[in-house]
């Protein structure tokens, strides 16, 4: 099992579009969305609900929050929105939202944690499950444990575990071996997430696990996911490695990102912009005006100097 990481300000419906086609096999996870935003109708929050029926099923949608009746609320609209599952976000480490005692903050608050687990499994029929660190501060064998058997017993059906804990946030390197421990004593699939930024990598830290999640490596780089799917699979796939074989699907990327959301989305295509063409001659130099353009034929264009 291979999934595409929630990851606010990059794995938008136009992103996800593309990963799908590249990879077909990957399940794609919505950014983080504000279940107090889908339960007060917010108008920015329910536009993260939007994506295509027939390119990126199945579609799963990810939460965030800290009241229980509103995760209830949220995951009941979701469902009629046309979702193929839920997923609780308790892993987040941004200051912004674990200070709002959201994401990753939902560790330090167990009870909590549960309840909000096992009010949105009864709220719906959807498929339920949880994305989480294994640790707030730090890393305690025995409260990580604990966590994750609870959280089970609220009837989730699959845990994504990442391998830092809050604290660390990106930084330093991801344990894998409290989610193989946590493999050991769960039933329900676990997957494993962190620092996999390779087809070899993945295929080692597999392992025993149900799944692997790849989130930062596909910034600039979606090809990524058809490498490791390939690999999970025994098959052979070649990455284009030019620019000039990379431009068409960069391309097709933007042009999606206008029509589906106009200004905005050409605002939102400049950092994947910049992504893509990281590593090659002259990047910088193009970096700083592909983060201005004003238009689709703003950024042909300057492919197009990239090409000569």
């Amino acid at each position: 099992m291979l999934l595409l990481a929630p990851m606010a300000g990059y794995t938008d419906s136009p992103f996800r579009q593309i990963v799908k086609e590249i990879a077909p096999e990957t399940i794609c996870v919505t950014e983080l969305i504000s279940a107090d935003g889908i339960k007060f109708g917010g108008e920015k929050t329910l536009e993260f609900l939007e994506f295509n029926k027939k390119k990126e099923r199945p579609f799963i949608v990810q939460l965030f929050g800290k009241n229980p009746d509103f995760f209830s609320e949220a995951a009941k609209i979701v469902a009629s929105q046309g979702a193929d599952g839920i997923d609780i976000n308790m892993g987040c480490p941004a200051r912004k939202v674990v200070n709002s005692m959201h994401g990753s903050a939902l560790l330090t608050t167990p009870k909590l944690a549960e309840e909000i687990a096992r009010t949105t499994v009864k709220a719906t029929r959807l498929p339920v499950s949880v994305k989480m660190r294994i640790g707030f501060k730090t890393y305690n064998e025995k409260q990580f444990l604990d966590f994750i058997k609870m959280l089970e017993q609220t009837g989730i059906q699959a845990l994504t575990i990442h391998g830092r804990t809050t604290a660390q946030g990106f930084s330093g390197k991801a344990d894998w071996e409290p989610i193989y421990l946590a493999k050991k004593h769960l039933k329900i699939p676990v997957i494993g997430n962190g620092d996999i930024t390779s087809a070899e990598i993945a295929l080692k830290r597999l392992k025993k696990l149900d799944g692997i999640m790849v989130g930062r490596a596909t910034f600039g780089n979606p090809w990524i996911m058809a490498e490791i799917a390939s690999a999970l699979t025994g098959k052979k796939y070649t990455p284009p490695t030019s620019l000039e074989e990379k431009i068409p699907l960069i391309l097709k990327h933007a042009k999606i990102d206008i029509k589906m959301r106009g200004r905005r989305g050409l605002l939102e295509m400049r950092k994947h912009l910049a992504a893509y063409i990281k590593g090659f001659k002259d990047a910088s130099k193009y970096r700083s005006k592909l983060v201005q353009v004003e238009s689709y034929d703003d950024i042909k264009k300057i492919f197009a100097e990239i090409r000569d």
